[in-house]
């Protein structure tokens, strides 16, 4: 095999290089980020060093995993000094707003949603990244991906004590299907006629056109896996 002249590795080597620094300053394994791209850490390991140049694929697939963008990878190489800045983590995606959920209508409108042309192949969300949406009776939806577009929202929500989907007590419907598991506590789910308590470990489905109301009556928080399907 004809080895590379010193001036084509010497790029290999510098994007390798940064992308080991970016990745061990996420506190992530080599073996980690090897299993969540669907690569073998050996040859991860050989990227790092700038042995092996990745795809563009996997470049985009690790710049999404490690919350950097290829642009800023490749535009270090033209513009960095001999010793070069560290890199600086992005701006959390955090967005916090104490809404009223009776004015609210369809969880469709709550987030920013890319249109699914524009939807990354890989979404990876960690604590303190993650849009957050706050109701005015304390209840909170955390958005776990970003990349379900506007047909769908994966979610973990918590429900304080004694607190409910809306302060008036006002039932809410709207189009579309809600799924939820209960990971903690007791909720009381009312759907049309029907009111039953839902328990830690049980799981539920209605269809979110039919009135409905969430509520924690007891002192203790409750939270959930919570999956929304919109009719558009």
């Amino acid at each position: 095999m004809t080895e590379l002249s010193s001036s084509a590795t010497k790029p290999l080597v510098a994007l390798g290089s940064r992308l080991k620094r970016v990745r061990e300053r996420s506190g992530r394994s080599l073996r980690e980020v090897a299993r969540e791209l669907g690569v073998s850490a050996s040859f991860l390991s050989q990227m790092e060093r700038g042995k092996s140049q990745p795809s563009v694929a996997t470049l985009y697939s690790l710049s999404q995993l490690l919350n950097v963008s290829i642009d800023e990878l490749f535009a270090e190489e033209e513009t960095a000094p001999a010793e070069e800045a560290p890199i600086v983590p992005a701006e959390p995606k955090v967005v916090v707003k104490p809404v009223n959920r009776s004015d609210l209508g369809s969880l469709v409108d709550a987030w920013p949603h890319q249109p699914p042309p524009s939807l990354p192949m890989l979404s990876v969300t960690r604590p303190g990244e993650r849009h957050v949406l706050e109701m005015d009776s304390g209840v909170i939806w955390e958005r776990l991906v970003d990349n379900t577009g506007t047909g769908l929202d994966f979610l973990l929500i918590t429900y304080p004590p004694h607190a409910s989907s809306t302060n008036d007590q006002r039932m809410l419907r709207h189009s579309g299907f809600e799924y939820g598991w209960l990971l903690e506590g007791e909720l009381e789910v009312t759907v049309g006629f029907e009111v039953f308590t839902l328990r830690a470990g049980e799981a539920v489905g209605f269809d979110s056109a039919v009135p409905h109301l969430l509520a924690n009556r007891t002192d203790d928080v409750v939270r959930g896996i919570w999956c929304v399907r919109h009719a558009y």
